[in-house]
């Protein structure tokens, strides 16, 4: 892991945070239900995060392996604008959003869990782990968490990035009139 005036350089150059799903947005469990669907529990905090990086003008993508109606339907709620699921190639998919995004790598952060993350965290600006990541994950990141995935972790990282970039008190402001 990074000293704090590198972490703060590295999320000052971040205009797109792409991230896994189960394990950074989930606590990594998934419930099986009859019908072949799957239910997942989101964090209400990290939604309000990612509504103040939309807010700031930064935007944000899962990538995951796996399929799941549960993460259309967070996704659609928190307006993400990039989601690529059922993505074992997350590496190919990540081509994908950045070319949509019209973004490079030095200015994208990714937020994963486990092995099938590493690819993407030694590409980006930005590598950030889970505090509940596999230690192999963790020695890739930049920044490595407080919060569990599923707990929190997303929203420090969105406050980490907006306050390395000055943009914090502005999305602050509206909750404090």
């Amino acid at each position: 892991m990074e000293d704090f005036s590198s972490i703060q350089r590295r999320a000052s150059r971040i205009k797109l945070l792409l991230m896994d799903c189960d394990g950074v947005l989930t606590d990594g469990q998934v419930w099986i239900l009859e019908n072949g669907d799957d239910q997942k529990t989101f964090n209400v905090r990290d939604g309000l995060g990612l509504a103040l990086l939309h807010r700031a003008g930064i935007k944000s993508g899962v990538i995951s392996g796996r399929t799941s109606s549960a993460l259309d339907r967070r996704a659609g709620d928190t307006r993400m604008e990039f989601v690529r699921q059922g993505r074992e190639d997350k590496l190919n998919a990540f081509e994908e959003v950045l070319a949509l995004a019209g973004r490079k790598d030095a200015e994208v952060a990714y937020v994963g869990d486990d092995l099938v993350d590493i690819p993407l965290m030694k590409r980006v600006e930005f590598a950030i782990a889970v505090a509940d990541a596999v230690p192999e994950t963790k020695s890739h990141a930049h920044y490595v968490t407080n919060a569990r995935g599923g707990k929190g972790a997303i929203r420090e990282v969105v406050e980490i990035i907006l306050k390395a970039q000055g943009r914090w008190d502005d999305q602050l402001a509206r909750y404090l009139k």
